[in-house]
């Protein structure tokens, strides 16, 4: 499939698409007129970029995951998928606790404030 086709299944426009293909996490053979042909399995492959993407992955970490991804979407436990993972929850629960507590600070201040006003 080209560009267009595959942009418009994965509702991604074609400027990611060609960039997921310049930093390796997407490949296209080239058709002797210059355009990029995907096969089926990109379709998917460009699902699975955008749920680890959504998830907060680099495309460096999303790089090293995507070989062991398995035909379902789901990634095999093959070398550094656990930690890398593992690494990035640990991330977002101390983002969390950060949201939580300027969260807190910002309901405080908007109740002092209703208050003195």
């Amino acid at each position: 499939m080209l560009i267009g086709e595959l942009a418009s299944r994965t509702r991604t426009n074609e400027r990611l698409l060609r960039y997921y293909e310049r930093v390796g996490l997407l490949s296209a053979e080239r058709r002797h007129n210059g355009y990029r042909e995907y096969d089926a399995a990109a379709e998917q492959r460009v699902g699975q970029i955008r749920a680890l993407l959504a998830a907060g992955l680099s495309t460096r970490v999303i790089g090293q995951l995507l070989p062991c991804a398995v035909d379902d979407g789901r990634l095999r436990a093959c070398p550094g998928v656990l930690p890398a993972l593992r690494d990035r929850l640990t991330e977002l629960d101390r983002r969390a606790v950060e949201l939580d507590v300027a969260r807190d600070l910002l309901r405080r201040t908007i109740t002092q404030t209703e208050r003195s006003g």
